[in-house]
């Protein structure tokens, strides 16, 4: 018999306070575009713990942050004809929903990577994902605080306007932002005639571990400060303001992101790539997320200090890849498997997955060439009809679908629609 390898999704979102109110939250919409259980015909055998485990509806009065689609144990998805677990579904077919290539590439049967439609209101932790050999390790001497061994490089799409914190700025930008008076606090005591990558790492150390007065005081001196003083950097003093309302000025987050990182406002279409031990912190805007499948994270800055984790431990780890705002975009190319031409590939240096982007007008259509490792795809904006093995789907705004490996898929529409796909390569 046939395996069903194109399966509606059930997913749910998550609640954290940078999230978005109630239905001011694309992640939260999205979410509760599919149908409920009531509306499905064949679930009504379903137990009620599962109904309610599965079913997700707006609460007007709280904050939504991340939708998550795929098999990562901390929230699931579930098909929603049958009700189980994406997981489980899976374990059962690997060879014909998974494939073999990458059942082999990658030593498991689960999905290798994590989307996310994630949902910003206020800076997220300032932050890095560490690397393979630290998160093994890390996992095996604290595994409730590090739930896998794995790497967590990672893509953010931007599905409006969005800004972020993504690496560090060229060394000459952070030096010259160095010089004014608040700041040289901080410089290393035995000065090298240009500022150098160790150099930063001692700059952000010293921000991290110094105490609440100092980094008040400090903050306090730079507001003072003409805006003309920064330089190129003139949203600084901007975002000065805004960042102590969220926090406060005593949050070491202020000075490293805003004095050591690159400041970057995308527009729709745009992305940026995040490798392991990358710092980073995302301020604003809907985005679609993809990363390795891990949910390990060292938190230092814009977040309560029992929350942040050892600043010694997080800058052994930086990396200094990106150093520049440009060397942090990752720019889509056109998309060889789009048979019509309207589908887009960002494709980070890592092997986990690529992200599709297919934009259909009015009365458009795409064909999706099949790819040899299994795809998560989201509905983000309008409707289609899918065609695959030979059956007929419905495409909406916050439908996913899981499509095993293998599958072509033919996409219409009628009014237009905009699609992200994450899959093996």
């Amino acid at each position: 018999m046939a395996i069903d390898a194109v399966l509606q999704l059930k997913c749910s979102c998550n609640q954290y306070p940078w999230g978005k109110k109630g239905s001011e939250s694309l992640a939260a919409r999205l979410c509760q575009q599919t149908p409920g259980w009531d509306q499905k015909g064949g679930a009504d055998s379903l137990p009620d713990p599962e109904k309610k485990k599965t079913d997700f509806k707006i609460d007007e009065e709280r904050y939504y942050s991340e939708m998550w689609i795929g098999t990562y144990p901390v929230l699931p998805s579930y098909v929603l004809e049958t009700g189980e677990d994406l997981q489980d579904v899976l374990d059962r077919s690997p060879k014909e929903l998974i494939g073999e290539p990458t059942m082999k590439k990658f030593g498991h049967t689960k999905l290798p990577y994590l989307p996310k439609v994630l949902s910003i209101s206020k800076a997220l932790p300032l932050q890095l994902h560490p690397n393979k050999e630290m998160a093994a390790k890390l996992h095996k001497e604290t595994p409730q605080d590090f739930t896998d061994p794995n790497h967590k490089p990672e893509i953010a799409l931007a599905l409006g306007t969005f800004e972020a914190f993504c690496g560090f700025k060229p060394l000459r930008s952070i030096a010259t932002l160095m010089e004014l008076e608040p700041l040289k606090q901080f410089l290393p005591d035995v000065k090298k005639p240009e500022l150098d990558d160790q150099g930063v790492k001692h700059i952000v150390h010293s921000m991290l571990t110094a105490d609440d007065d100092t980094i008040a005081s400090c903050v306090t001196a730079l507001e003072k400060l003409s805006p003309d003083t920064f330089g190129k950097d003139t949203y600084i003093p901007k975002l000065i303001p805004r960042l102590k309302s969220q926090f406060d000025k005593t949050d070491p987050g202020l000075l490293v992101a805003l004095i050591t990182m690159n400041y970057l406002v995308l527009q729709k279409g745009e992305s940026i790539y995040i490798p392991a031990d990358g710092i980073h912190a995302y301020l604003s805007g809907d985005i679609i997320e993809c990363m390795a499948r891990s949910n390990n994270v060292l938190n230092v800055g814009f977040c309560p200090t029992f929350e942040r984790n050892s600043a010694d431990l997080f800058c052994s780890l930086l990396t200094f890849t990106p150093h520049s705002a440009d060397e942090s975009m990752l720019k889509p190319v056109k998309y060889d498997g789009g048979k019509q031409g309207k589908t887009l590939v960002f494709a980070p240096p890592m092997s986990e997955f690529n992200m599709l982007q297919t934009t259909l007008g009015k009365n458009e259509r795409e064909t999706l060439a099949a790819v040899p490792g299994p795809s998560i795809l989201i509905v983000t904006e309008g409707s289609a009809t899918m065609k695959a093995q030979g059956k007929s789907f419905e495409l909406k705004e916050g439908f996913a679908f899981f499509v095993g490996q293998g599958v072509e898929l033919e996409l219409e529409s009628k009014d237009g629609l905009l699609m992200h796909t994450a899959y093996v390569h």
